[in-house]
């Protein structure tokens, strides 16, 4: 929820609090590769003392208020573990992503699934699909993870909605819930990046098909342009989606720059999962299947999203802008640059011309962001990074953002893409996992009292962003 009046005050004095405790900022060499690896085990180890799912009495991977943050959390130790060869949270990163994944394996576990936004589930689907491509060991004992991916694509496909927009997913699962008549760009674009990397990990038309079919999707909606590349938050079924949300938030961009990146990759001539130090594109683009099309995609979304999410007026450091320069960042929208900093970095070895305009923009945000972890005598970090110094907020998202930001600058010393299963992924394949799972359908169980304050619970950090939707304008372009 956004941080009202009196709470800002309050937050303000704590914060003042804290800088006048607070110790050296962590030291950040951005050529030295240990440097950068100190520098993450640092934050990876500060995120990880707010959970407790490893603890008696509590349940693995739960977050029960924010269940989607877990995926967040988890996306940043398998980008962590991967890329710093750290293994110490290995066993807490497996257990959680299989306890979470539901009897169906599709993350939709009993305890949340009648809560949940097809966002949240979608998040989660896309740590499993992370967690096949860095060749995280499958578990012996319960579902793979490319299984996992695959079961939250074959429930979410269900529900792609044609009663109003032409088709499209809504934002909420079930009528209930505020926000059932919107179609929004983190669910859509969701979708498609994990079609996308699906079809490029297994090479099934299947997931082509459909990552195609919800991009056309979006770009005849309000959602999404490919002339002026302006993604918007969300769209209203109740005007058949004839108007904009046009709130800006990185991640709406960094999911569909991140699916026309596996698009791209997947559809160019050379299909071998790696980054061809000082290859031109000119020998990529063009050549087959369309893949001028997802390069033209990824440029245009790459250039919208350093223009407005890495301003000059900063330094060109990755900032908020929706939120941080009033200072109501809200729990939910302090991750967003630590996913888009990940997928940013997969962007830059899925594409290679995008390297060298990406991995700067990396490294002055982590540097920025290494000042920002001051606070608290334990290298607490904030969250406006422009600052340089510690800005008086602390949270477990503060330090998966940083730690997601470290992490992504460690692109410069292993340059290998995401792995495919014909290039060292070994994750086992079930193209109809999750098919038995009927809380597919909003009209499967009866909609209990519990369920409506369930639902209350995930939803209310969303509320105050939603009325503001509420000053729709029309799509200019």
């Amino acid at each position: 929820m956004h941080v009202p009046g009196p709470w800002r005050l309050l937050r303000g004095l704590f914060g003042l609090m804290l800088l006048l405790a607070s110790t050296e900022a962590i030291s950040l060499d951005i050529s030295d590769e240990q440097s950068i690896k100190d520098a993450a085990s640092t934050t990876a180890y500060a995120m990880m003392t707010y959970y407790h799912g490893n603890e008696s009495g509590h349940i693995p991977g739960a977050f029960p208020s924010k269940w989607w943050e877990g995926s967040a959390l988890f996306l940043a130790l398998l980008h962590y573990q991967y890329y710093t060869g750290d293994t110490k949270y290995n066993d807490e990163l497996r257990v959680g992503l299989e306890w979470q994944s539901g009897d169906d394996g599709d993350y939709m576990p009993s305890n949340y699934s009648s809560y949940l936004g097809n966002d949240d589930q979608m998040f989660w689907g896309l740590a499993a699909m992370t967690a096949a491509e860095l060749q995280f060991a499958d578990v012996s004992d319960g579902f793979s993870w490319l299984s996992l991916a695959q079961g939250v694509f074959n429930t979410q496909i269900k529900r792609w909605d044609t009663t109003a927009c032409n088709g499209g997913m809504r934002w909420q699962i079930f009528p209930y819930q505020s926000g059932y008549t919107m179609k929004n760009s983190i669910s859509n674009g969701g979708l498609f990046q994990l079609s996308a990397r699906l079809a490029r990990y297994t090479g099934d038309d299947t997931y082509i098909t459909w990552a195609k079919k919800i991009w056309n999707w979006s770009l005849s909606s309000p959602l999404l342009s490919n002339s002026t590349w302006n993604v918007a938050d969300s769209t209203n079924m109740d005007d058949d989606c004839a108007t904009q949300g046009n709130t800006q938030w990185s991640y709406n961009y960094g999911t569909y720059m991140m699916g026309a990146a596996y698009m791209y990759n997947y559809v160019s001539s050379d299909c071998s999962g790696f980054f061809v130090e000082g290859l031109a594109d000119s020998q990529f683009a063009g050549q087959t299947n369309g893949s001028s099309e997802w390069l033209d995609a990824v440029d245009g979304l790459l250039t919208k999203t350093i223009n407005k999410f890495f301003p000059d007026s900063n330094g060109g450091i990755f900032e908020e802008v929706t939120c941080e320069p009033s200072e109501v960042c809200n729990n939910n929208e302090i991750l967003f640059k630590g996913l888009v900093s990940s997928w940013l970095s997969f962007t830059a070895l899925l594409v290679p011309s995008t390297f060298d305009t990406i991995v700067p923009k990396l490294q002055t945000s982590a540097q920025a962001a290494a000042k920002s972890c001051t606070g608290h005598n334990n290298n607490t970090c904030g969250v406006r990074w422009y600052k340089s110094e510690y800005d008086g907020w602390i949270g477990m998202e503060e330090q998966i953002s940083a730690t997601d930001i470290f992490v992504a600058n460690l692109i410069s010393f292993n340059k290998s893409a995401p792995v495919t299963s014909t290039t060292g992924g070994n994750s086992t394949s079930n193209p109809t996992a999750g098919e038995n799972d009927t809380s597919t359908s909003t009209t499967s169980k009866e909609v209990t009292t519990g369920d409506r304050a369930g639902a209350g619970i995930l939803t209310v950090v969303f509320v105050v962003g939603w009325v503001g939707l509420l000053g729709w304008t029309v799509l200019g372009g």
